[in-house]
């Protein structure tokens, strides 16, 4: 019997006249293709530019649609989506080695599987349609044509979605916005409100990859804060001048700007990161209060883009009320972080009495004037990273900043007459949580004294680097310097209190230390994930 009956046509077609969005539209077309197909399970995988599938849509495990990710060429969806053919495995489906198995779903549940690629209208493919069972399906040539049939059916159906939005459906446009308002504004988290406007604004408008970048305004820089873009190098996007390429631009002259190919304009920055994700047109569009900017939202399509004015005054309405939504979190974090704040002075004095006994325990200095000076660099430190929540974003610090604020404020204090020390802080732009950063402050606080007081007690002239780095979550922290080699018998056990400060916070960050010679520089390493990275 055809899978394929009159019922079933009126089914999709009834689906795709009552949907509001696409993401209701693909939910209810997997229902529709598990019926359909008489299949255990159905889920609709769509592509996300040069990066993989998003799951769009599942019958089993619909909380995972927009959040579960398939890297390039992974699973047998991936290897559908390459070679755009159909896969299709009657049974042991989980021993094959391409097999990705969906998160929540226990071992041995499914036996069987087709993958059917889902194709635009130059036959190229889209994305992938699955269909599986928990028994073995033994896959005649009719089924399987008609489960081919079923995926051409699937991408009319979101090929005529597309094509109503785009042929101006305003009204969809007014759905998106408020669909999109009206999430962002329900979150009090300035983290998840960014997510949540990158994350919709690509959705719901269609566009490969959008990001958002806040305005830091004592550097008059637009730092990257989010983006629903998967690749790596594309979230380490390095921060970019108040006037400089397009972002900037929007900023400095507050008005949203147009690139109709981002691959042919100089000022953009970036070209070999949009041609590797085939990036076309862009829109910058600024987020402002009251006529006063705080960041800006860029979006980029795929293809070459005209954005109506129907859509650019969509999105700068959506501008409007992300930049008010972004404010009033700042304003809750202030106010959150005032009613902690006892709670964190009573953490930090309390570290600070325990350094004290460590100092007592350590006994090594030679005169209470000796003693008092390292503790008050060490409270120092740790008044450094609050003194920076109120400039920067009120519960995260960059660890860049707290290194350039120790540097400014201690290297007078700490280099000998007749020394000529040069520091120098660069690398990623990483932030921490509080905790974390007040940890880091006084690592880098040690670090710091060890170097000049060790590293350039015989030498008189040379450098100390601090460098800051990030991948994949985990972060290394290094102090260089060129002075005094580290001599052949150093034990970091029998180190000084310093360096037994730095190892203990490095163990309290869950995290490693160690202290070599590399290369004619004396380079101390730490190592830690950063807390909330994936």
């Amino acid at each position: 019997m055809p899978l394929l009956t009159d019922a079933v046509y009126a089914s999709f077609l009834g689906v795709l006249s009552r949907s509001t969005s696409e993401d209701e539209m693909l939910a209810e077309l997997a229902g529709e293709l598990r019926s359909a197909s008489k299949s255990d399970g159905a889920d609709i995988l769509i592509a996300d530019g040069a990066e993989g599938l998003v799951l769009r849509a599942s019958t089993e495990m619909p909380e995972m649609s927009n959040r579960f990710r398939l890297g390039k060429l992974k699973g047998l969806s991936g290897k559908a989506l390459a070679d755009n053919e159909p896969i299709f495995i009657g049974n042991e489906v989980e021993g094959d080695p391409q097999y990705a198995r969906l998160p929540g779903i226990p071992d041995g549940t499914y036996r069987s599987i087709a993958v059917v690629p889902l194709r635009d209208t130059d036959c190229r493919p889209s994305g992938v349609v699955t269909f599986k069972r928990a028994t073995a399906w033994k896959f005649t040539p009719a089924q399987q044509k008609d489960l081919l049939k079923l995926g051409d059916l699937t991408s009319q159906c979101i090929r005529a979605f597309h094509n109503a939005y785009n042929a101006g459906a305003h009204v969809n446009r007014l759905g998106a916005l408020t669909e999109v308002s009206r999430t962002i504004s329900s979150s009090p988290y300035l983290e998840e409100i960014l997510q949540l406007l990158v994350n919709l604004t690509a959705q719901r408008f269609q566009y490969l990859v959008c990001t958002v970048r806040l305005l830091d305004e004592r550097r008059e820089e637009l730092v990257l804060r989010a983006t629903q873009a998967s690749v790596k190098a594309y979230q380490r996007k390095r921060a970019i001048k108040v006037g400089e390429s397009i972002a900037g631009r929007a900023i400095a002259e507050n008005r949203p700007i147009i690139v109709p190919d981002v691959k042919d304009d100089e000022d953009y920055i970036g070209h070999d990161l949009a041609e590797e994700q085939g990036l076309r047109s862009m829109i910058c569009v600024p987020l402002t209060i009251q006529d006063r900017a705080v960041g800006v939202l860029s979006c980029y399509t795929g293809d070459v883009h005209e954005f109506p004015e129907d859509e650019v005054a969509a999105l700068e309405t959506l501008a409007k009320q992300a930049a008010f939504a972004i404010e009033n979190a700042k304003f809750q974090v202030r106010d959150t972080l005032m009613q902690e704040m006892h709670h964190r002075v009573k953490n930090n004095l309390q570290q600070v009495a325990s350094l004290m006994r460590l100092q007592l325990r350590h006994g090594q200095y030679k005169s209470l004037e000796e003693a008092l000076n390292d503790t008050l660099a060490r409270i120092l430190a740790i008044s450094a990273v609050h003194d920076l929540l109120s400039r920067e974003d009120l519960d995260h610090v960059a660890v860049k900043t707290i290194g350039e604020s120790l540097v400014q404020h201690q290297v007078s204090s700490l280099i000998s007459p007749g020394k000529r020390i040069k520091f120098e802080v660069r690398g990623d732009d990483v932030t921490l949580n509080v905790t974390q950063a007040t940890q880091i402050a006084l690592v880098l606080n040690e670090l710091m004294l060890n170097a000049v007081e060790h590293g350039f007690k015989h030498t008189d002239e040379g450098e100390i680097h601090i460098t800051v780095e990030e991948r994949l979550g985990e972060v290394s922290l290094w102090v260089a310097n060129n002075g005094d080699q580290l001599p052949d018998d150093f034990d970091l056990s029998q180190a000084n209190l310093g360096l037994q400060i730095v190892d203990n916070l490095a163990r309290a960050l869950n995290g490693r230390f160690k202290l070599s010679n590399i290369l004619g520089w004396t380079v101390a390493e730490v190592k830690f994930t950063r807390f909330g990275s994936e």
